[in-house]
C-alpha cells in the first residue's frame, strides 16, 4: 500500500538514480586523465571539501587508502591554520565542491598552484574557481537535487560519492588489488573474518597432535588428550603426513584398541588444505565432508603437516 512517505522515498531514490544513470554515461575521456593524474603521484592523494562534499570527501579518502592507493583527508579550514604542512609536493589535490566555489578552498588551492602540486576537481561548475584552478575536472552533471527545492545536497553528493568509488576501484584494477590485499588493510569486522587465510587462524608448532606409524595406541591417545584438539595426525620417517585419527577412528576401532598401533587405526591420506587459503574454503570443505578439523600442508611440496584448523577457530572469528 502506498503512502505519502513511500512516495518521497521512491521519488528521491528514482531521483537519484536517474542522476547516476546521467553521471555514468556522460563520462569522458578527462576520467582517464585523472585516473594518470592519480597514478602519476609519488606521494597521497589529499582529499578536501568543506560542508556536504566534505564528509564525501572523507568517505572517498578512505574507499582510496583500503584500495592500495594512499590517501587522507584535509579540512580546507584547517588547512589554512597550518594543515597545509600535511600537503607536501609529491601529493596530487583531490578538491570537491558542487558549486565550485566554496570560499574555504581558496588557500588550499593557492598553496597548490604555489608548489605546483598536481589538482584534480570534482564540481557541476567547468567555469568556476576551482574548475579554472585544476589540472583536470570531472564535470558533474547539473541537475535538480532530490529534494525538489534544490537546496538539500543529495543527487550531487550521490554522484559525487558514485564518482569516487569509479575513481577509487578503476585504480584499484589497475594495481591488480586482490580481497588478500585488502584484508591487510581491514583485517577487523565480519569483512576481515571473511579474508581471513588458513595461516592466520591455524594451529602449529609444538601445538600439532603427531604420532608415528608404529606409535601405540595407549600413547596416541595421550597425544589427543594432552593437545587438546580431538584429532592426531600420523607421519611417517620422511615426516610427511600419512593418516590422521580422530573420533570415529576410535569407535570403529573400539574393540582391541590399546593393542593396535596409530597405522592400524589411522584414516589414510585425509583431506588437508594449504596455509595461503581463505578461512572461508576450509569452513566450506569441513561443513561438506562433515568433519571439524582440517591438517594444513603446502600444496607445492611434499605434504609436511604445517598446522591444524578447526571450525572452531573459524566460527570464532564469525565464519560459517
Amino acid at each position: 500500500m502506498s503512502t505519502p512517505f513511500l512516495d518521497t522515498a521512491r521519488r528521491v531514490i528514482r531521483t537519484e538514480a536517474d542522476a547516476l544513470t546521467t553521471l555514468a554515461e556522460g563520462l569522458d575521456a578527462r576520467f582517464r586523465d585523472a585516473i594518470d593524474l592519480l597514478l602519476n603521484s609519488k606521494g597521497r592523494v589529499i582529499v578536501t571539501g568543506i560542508g556536504k562534499s566534505g564528509h564525501i570527501a572523507r568517505k572517498i579518502a578512505a574507499t582510496m587508502a583500503s584500495t592500495g592507493t594512499p590517501a587522507q583527508f584535509v579540512h580546507p579550514a584547517e588547512a589554512s591554520h597550518g594543515d597545509l604542512g600535511m600537503i607536501t609536493s609529491a601529493d596530487v589535490v583531490l578538491a570537491i565542491s558542487n558549486s565550485g566555489e566554496a570560499p574555504e578552498l581558496a588557500n588550499l588551492l593557492a598553496y597548490a598552484r604555489r608548489f605546483d602540486i598536481p589538482l584534480l576537481g570534482i564540481t557541476s561548475a567547468e567555469g568556476s574557481s576551482l574548475g579554472r584552478e585544476c589540472d583536470v575536472v570531472l564535470l558533474l552533471p547539473k541537475l535538480g537535487e532530490a529534494c525538489g527545492t534544490g537546496v538539500v545536497p543529495s543527487s550531487s553528493t550521490t554522484m559525487t560519492l558514485a564518482l569516487g568509488d569509479a575513481l577509487a576501484i578503476a585504480l584499484m584494477e589497475h594495481r591488480a588489488f586482490t580481497p588478500e590485499n585488502f584484508r591487510d588493510f581491514h583485517p577487523g569486522g565480519k569483512l576481515g573474518a571473511q579474508l581471513s587465510r588458513v595461516s592466520d587462524l591455524m594451529h602449529s608448532g609444538d601445538q600439532l597432535p603427531l604420532v608415528h606409524p608404529e606409535t601405540p595406541m595407549s600413547d596416541a591417545l595421550i597425544e589427543i588428550s594432552q593437545k587438546g584438539f580431538g584429532v592426531v595426525g600420523v607421519t611417517d620417517q620422511a615426516g610427511l603426513l600419512a593418516g590422521i585419527i580422530t573420533d570415529g577412528d576410535l569407535r570403529r576401532h573400539m574393540e582391541g584398541l590399546l593393542s593396535l598401533n596409530a597405522q592400524d587405526v589411522m584414516t589414510p591420506s585425509p583431506v588437508t588444505i594449504e596455509p595461503s587459503a581463505l578461512a572461508e574454503k576450509a569452513v566450506a570443505m569441513m561443513q561438506a565432508r562433515q568433519i571439524t578439523s582440517l591438517f594444513v600442508v603446502d600444496a607445492s611440496g611434499p605434504a609436511t603437516p604445517l598446522g591444524l584448523i578447526r571450525i572452531h577457530d573459524c566460527l570464532r572469528v564469525g565464519l560459517g
